[in-house]
């Protein structure tokens, strides 16, 4: 359920924003397992360097795991003015999510 939502989400936010993958500067997903990451990008397409990865440092932190992940994205300076982030998200009871933002401002 997990792998699946999180690439058909993916794709819907793609297709109804009007992007491809390559307009994508920075993609956040949940951080439930390495191996749904992993296969997610593999079927996205997406490279590593696009990827925000932080399971092996914080564990699975549920509803925290992308405010923390976009917090230590801009920390490290993965993100800048105007950068396209696609974040995904699953949790307990089947529920998910997800949502491309436009980070900060160009002013």
């Amino acid at each position: 359920f997990s792998t699946k939502k999180l690439i058909e989400i993916s794709n819907q936010l793609i297709e109804s924003a009007g992007l491809t993958y390559s307009d994508i500067d920075l993609f956040v997903p949940h951080q439930a397992n390495l191996r749904i990451i992993k296969t997610a990008m593999k079927h996205l397409d997406m490279p590593p360097e696009k990827v925000l990865i932080n399971i092996n440092r914080f564990g699975n932190m549920s509803s925290a795991c992308i405010p923390v992940a976009l917090s230590m994205a801009e920390t490290e300076g993965r993100l800048k003015p105007g950068d396209l982030v696609l974040t995904v998200a699953f949790g307990a009871g089947l529920t998910y999510g997800g949502a491309i933002i436009r980070w900060g401002s160009d002013d």
